[in-house]
């Protein structure tokens, strides 16, 4: 099975002054542009809000930003938080987006999991699964009515997940005639979105499954231990800031980690060389996710340890 390379930003940096954030956020499209001549297989950003450390509120125009300065890797915003959103403003962005990228954008439509993000918007929680139906089936009635214009350059539409971690997310994913991203790896939610479809009359759609073992985050370095003592407090920010959000919710990205020495065990943020990297893809590693802005990650490691993975692990699996 062959590896795939995909680079990830939520552009979360605790502590930063606007001039550091504006560095990272001018990186991350200088970074869109080189992964996307070395070859990657896609870029990834994602969505929070009312978070202290900055975390990415506005994926819709990241991924403008991206699209405008690449030519052809794809461009996925996991997760966007549909009920955040007006819907007939929503399919309009989406659709402009569309465009502008040549239909290389798609999208994991998701509920979001942290209060604090509902009475930001002054949404509703308690009635969060019902309300994310209705605006998702509205967005697909406009977008199939030709309601909103122009409409998008895919058809019917850009290409759309639902993701969860639950049962309830696989029977709406179902329900909608969406396609599935479960955040973790049981099996059972497989199996009950493919049920689930076919109880309804159609045919299950494509299911992205998160890996079962295997990092969720890789960096490389010529020296992985130095690398953890110059910069592992970062990674261990975001490892931290996510434990906090997720609570028991199962996730692979999640690292219950209290330390940067915890870290560096539990193996859910890898640091290795580039050759050992080669020798994991080679032994079977199918996703290596880059993730060169974690935790506010300077500029140095962080483009060291992009452009290792770029130039000499990539081209070394693909010979």
């Amino acid at each position: 099975m062959s590896t795939t390379f995909v680079t990830r930003y939520d552009l979360r940096a605790p502590g930063v002054t606007p001039e550091e954030r504006q560095e990272l956020f001018g990186r991350a499209v200088e970074q869109a542009a080189y992964v996307d001549r070395l070859g990657h297989d896609a870029i990834m950003v994602s969505e929070h809000h009312a978070a202290e450390d900055g975390y990415l509120p506005s994926p819709l125009l990241v991924a403008s930003a991206f699209a405008a300065v690449t030519e052809r890797v794809p461009i996925t915003i996991s997760a966007l938080l549909v009920n955040l959103y007006e819907p007939a403003r929503l399919a309009e962005d989406i659709a402009v987006l569309d465009l502008l990228s040549k239909g290389r954008v798609s999208y994991t439509l998701g509920l979001g999991y942290r209060p604090v993000e509902y009475e930001l918007y002054d949404r509703q929680w308690s009635t969060r699964g019902r309300d994310i139906e209705e605006r998702i089936a509205r967005i697909l009635e406009l977008w199939a009515t030709g309601a909103t214009t122009p409409g998008p350059y895919s058809q019917p539409h850009p290409f759309l997940f639902y993701g969860g971690g639950s049962l309830a997310a696989a029977r709406r994913a179902a329900r909608l005639g969406l396609n599935f991203q479960p955040q973790h790896g049981d099996r059972a939610l497989k199996d009950e979105y493919d049920a689930t479809c076919r109880s309804l009359g159609r045919e299950p759609g494509f299911v992205l499954r998160a890996p079962d073992t295997g990092p969720a985050n890789v960096f490389c370095a010529a020296d992985p231990e130095e690398f953890w003592e110059r910069y592992g407090h970062h990674l261990l920010a975001d490892a931290t800031a996510y434990q906090e959000w997720h609570g028991e919710a199962g996730s692979y990205v999640v690292d219950s980690s209290r330390s940067v020495e915890e870290m560096q065990q539990a193996g859910v943020y890898l640091v290795t060389t580039p050759d050992d990297l080669v020798d994991r893809c080679r032994a079977g590693l199918r996703l290596v996710t880059s993730h060169p802005a974690c935790g506010g990650l300077p500029a140095e490691p962080s483009w060291a340890s992009l452009r290792a993975i770029s130039e000499t692990v990539l081209p070394a699996v693909r010979s």
